[in-house]
């Protein structure tokens, strides 16, 4: 069944009001600020994404690119090669603020290690829109939005399909059995989100079935769970994996080494790069299928070629997909609509579970992107 993600508006939101505008602009007046191309002529924005490195970024520019064509803005668009190369990231941002444009779309790959970057965005007066993922301790005011998932609900959703599938397994289990996730980092507040979100969901469905449950592995996300189990007496073991570095081949090292475990019924992939892992262990491996009986249940999470096509064929039972060309587009709308003097504030975009029945569905296709 398909389950939509509820848009909701993020806590703390920040909304900036009627401002004097941006750059060479005048701002004007805010009833009939710039609705045509022309009027945003003279803006010109600069864009950090996390990297190049998955066609996640490729469909978020996407957006970008059409917002771009339909407000006559300009926009420069950087990014390192891996999400997991964050001081280059820093070094990009920190650049973008020097050329003084009149805007900056951010998207964190380390949401403390743009703090001071932020700092210095807020002193030059160059406004900030964080998309896909925000920084909550972002300075006040350096921030006038963030455009992104709810994260903690898409990883709630992730981790509600796969129980149902797993459940029985669980409930009829003699001896402990272990769930999976791998996770890109535990920095970016995406990522972290999405993983506490299917390990507190999970946990909830099981203890509500009456379980015990103990999160093991990466500290970081041990660390935010409430009450948790002990290791050696929980009927069920969830292990958090994060690798070294963001690339599919240490994804699939860190997928590997929990699906090898005779104990292993299911693993979650939270991203594009680490559900790729979770296939590309599989390659060796040959364990991920449809129920526990018959092996490893999969889920990921994005898009992209590779995981369209395991879900299709069963690999994987589905996933959970983003609006990346949403994001990129709505982040320079809210840095034109700010420099045009208009109101700006948080906006939580969609997100879709998918599986083989559901993915052509008119709904959800426009966001598998490859």
């Amino acid at each position: 069944m398909k389950k939509k993600v509820l848009a909701v508006l993020l806590g703390g939101c920040m909304v900036a009001g009627l401002v004097a505008g941006c750059g060479s602009k005048d701002g004007g007046d805010t009833s009939d600020g710039g609705d045509s191309a022309d009027s945003g002529s003279s803006y010109h924005f600069e864009v950090v994404v996390k990297s190049f490195q998955s066609t996640y970024w490729q469909a978020a520019i996407q957006g970008i690119d059409a917002a771009v064509e339909e407000l006559g803005v300009t926009v420069n668009t950087t990014g390192p090669n891996a999400e997991s190369d964050i001081a280059d990231q820093v070094n990009m941002l920190n650049n973008a603020i020097s050329q003084k444009p009149d805007g900056i779309a951010l998207a964190a790959n380390d949401q403390s290690a743009v703090i001071d970057s932020l700092k210095d965005a807020l002193d030059a007066e160059i406004p900030v829109v964080c998309f896909d993922t925000g920084v909550p301790d972002a300075p006040e005011g350096s921030v006038i939005a963030t455009i992104a998932t709810d994260n903690e609900a898409a990883g709630a959703v992730a981790a509600e399909n796969m129980y149902e599938v797993i459940k029985d397994t669980i409930a009829n289990a003699t001896e402990q059995v272990r769930i999976g996730e791998v996770n890109q980092d535990a920095t970016s507040a995406n990522i972290s989100g999405r993983g506490m979100g299917f390990i507190n969901k999970m946990k909830e469905l099981i203890e509500a079935d009456g379980k015990t449950v103990a999160v093991i592995g990466n500290q970081y996300y041990v660390d935010q769970v409430e009450n948790n189990g002990d290791e050696g007496s929980a009927d069920v073991i969830i292990e958090v994996a994060v690798p070294a570095q963001t690339t599919v081949e240490l994804s699939a090292t860190e997928a590997s080494n929990i699906m090898n475990k005779e104990d292993t019924i299911a693993i979650f992939g939270s991203n594009q790069v680490t559900a790729e892992g979770v296939l590309t262990a599989n390659q060796n491996l040959s364990v991920l299928a449809a129920t526990p009986d018959e092996g490893i249940v999969g889920v990921g999470f994005d898009a992209g070629a590779t995981l369209k096509a395991a879900v299709a064929d069963g690999t994987l039972i589905g996933a959970v997909t983003q609006a990346p060309v949403d994001q990129g587009n709505l982040a320079i709308h809210a840095l034109y609509d700010y420099c045009e003097g208009k109101e700006v504030s948080d906006i939580a975009t969609d997100s879709y579970w998918y599986d083989a029945e559901t993915m052509n569905d008119e709904e959800i296709a426009p966001n598998l992107y490859d």
